[in-house]
């Protein structure tokens, strides 16, 4: 099951009952979201009513499709591991319109040392993966969700890996330092459920699976065996991002840990997809 919660015919049955597609946010939220660009550079990328482009991983920047659409778009280039920096772009934001409603956390470190073994990696590699995948998404929530409290409600979704808490099968699958910074932020989602739940937050896991992105096929040709026909599309993802921040009803378990692939076919967010006779390739991929 990609869902933890509800039966496959009530969520099939909400997703029929709404008055625009499942890759739409159907409300004037703003949303904000993380998206590494190169080794230690991000677009802080927020808009208004977005589309599931939301989460798209090249070309045209997310914040130029958005405008595309006919929507408000702000991108705010930061370096994740300055926090000060972070924190100063999450206040742009809020300086700019008033709150985030959506924050999705899914930027990750690339930089030196991204996927090395314990042996080669130093300790100042590990501090700057550490502090981009842990600490920037921290010091994000700690300038937006009390503004989300404050109005009543708003989304945390945490784009997490299996690497988080799967051992890899051989070396070089990925690294020490990018699998400690999975299973870090993947502790905050339940957390945020458990202490602000019942004032409206809603924190969410998303797990991409093997997903086709210009990053995973550069990783690809350092790693054997791995086949990108068994790669999903990034709308995937995207589709089911822009599910969960349109607050479903019913909607997954507060905190749970959310399989995209699987949701995504199980409701058929993306047309066409997955094609005829190929499984989801989920729990298994530490994407």
């Amino acid at each position: 099951m990609g869902l933890r919660a509800d039966s496959r015919a009530d969520r099939a049955q909400w997703l029929r009952s709404r008055s625009v597609s499942p890759s739409r946010h159907p409300r004037g939220e703003a949303t904000l979201q993380t998206q590494a660009r190169s080794d230690r550079t991000w677009n802080c990328f927020a808009a208004r009513a977005a589309t599931s482009g939301a989460a798209p991983g090249s070309g045209a920047g997310p914040a130029e499709l958005v405008r595309a659409a006919g929507r408000r778009a702000l991108a705010l280039p930061a370096d994740l591991t300055d926090l000060d920096a972070v924190r100063a772009a999450a206040d742009t934001v809020v300086a700019e319109w008033g709150g985030v409603d959506v924050l999705v956390n899914n930027a990750i470190y690339t930089g030196r040392g991204a996927q090395a073994p314990i042996l080669d990696v130093s300790v100042g590699d590990l501090t700057d993966e550490l502090t981009v995948d842990i600490l920037a998404p921290l010091a994000l929530i700690s300038v937006l969700v009390p503004g989300m409290v404050e109005r009543g409600g708003g989304a945390v979704l945490n784009v997490t890996s299996a690497a988080g808490y799967v051992d890899p099968l051989v070396m070089g699958s990925y690294g020490v330092g990018y699998a400690v910074g999975k299973a870090g932020l993947f502790k905050v989602a339940g957390i945020l459920a458990v202490e602000l739940g019942d004032r409206g937050i809603r924190a969410y896991n998303v797990h991409p699976g093997f997903i086709l992105t210009e990053r995973m096929a550069l990783h690809m040709a350092d790693v054997a065996g791995l086949d990108p026909s068994r790669a999903a599309p990034p709308e995937v993802c995207g589709s089911v991002v822009a599910w969960l921040a349109a607050g479903p009803s019913p909607e997954p378990a507060n905190g749970s840990l959310i399989e995209s692939q699987e949701l995504c076919a199980e409701l058929g967010l993306v047309p066409g997809w997955p094609p005829g006779g190929v499984a989801t390739a989920s729990a298994g991929a530490a994407s």
